[in-house]
């Protein structure tokens, strides 16, 4: 469950006097969401690890310059931050195919559903691995827009907080990068639209 930002502020107002008991609360309340965007940004599970290592760190470091209730915001910018050096050291690495396949155990979305029966969990499964395909393709700025508004949760306000960005950036980003993901996904039959069927 996602805290409430006075909830927010005490832990960073304890933490910027040096309590390391509420900065771990703080790691532990948004860990999940953290590794979520860089594993979502990067592609790769280790990969993920360590931007969302290092992430953590900087904002450990950098505590006393988060202001105001939006720490959520400030912590996944810091992330954005930490994915997108991983990326840049990976572009001068050799790169990993998109069509590499992606280790079951490397999406932190796939839980099963218990409700859920084994078909619809495979499809979902399979649909998760088509999404993330898809979200490689997009440019950096345009994967971390939406990954930030549509598997974070951020209002644009919070995206643009979180990206640097003003409110008009933000909304091309994300309409330019939703119009790129539909023509991926209906290039690859994972998307039909009204009238269709999609490709088996």
């Amino acid at each position: 469950m996602q805290a409430t930002a006075p909830e927010d502020s005490r832990l960073v107002a304890l933490s910027q006097e040096g309590d390391l008991a509420a900065f771990n609360a703080l790691v532990e309340r948004y860990q999940g969401q953290v590794y979520n965007l860089c594993w979502r940004m990067l592609g790769l599970r280790e990969a993920a690890e360590d931007a969302t290592q290092e992430a953590f760190l900087a904002a450990y470091r950098n505590i006393r310059r988060c202001r105001g209730p939006g720490f959520r915001a400030w912590l996944l910018r810091i992330a954005a931050n930490a994915a997108i050096d991983e990326l840049r050291r990976r572009h001068r690495r050799p790169q990993v195919s998109l069509e590499t396949p992606i280790a079951d155990s490397e999406t932190p979305l796939d839980l099963p559903d218990p409700s859920a029966g084994p078909e619809e969990w495979a499809l979902r499964r399979e649909q998760t691995r088509c999404l993330q395909a898809a979200l490689l393709t997009l440019p950096p700025d345009q994967r971390l827009s939406v990954i930030l508004s549509d598997v974070q949760g951020l209002s644009y306000e919070e995206v643009g907080q979180a990206m640097g960005s003003s409110l008009g950036t933000v909304k091309s980003r994300i309409s330019r990068g939703r119009a790129r993901l539909r023509r991926y996904l209906l290039e690859k039959g994972e998307l039909s639209l009204p009238g269709q069927r999609p490709t088996q």
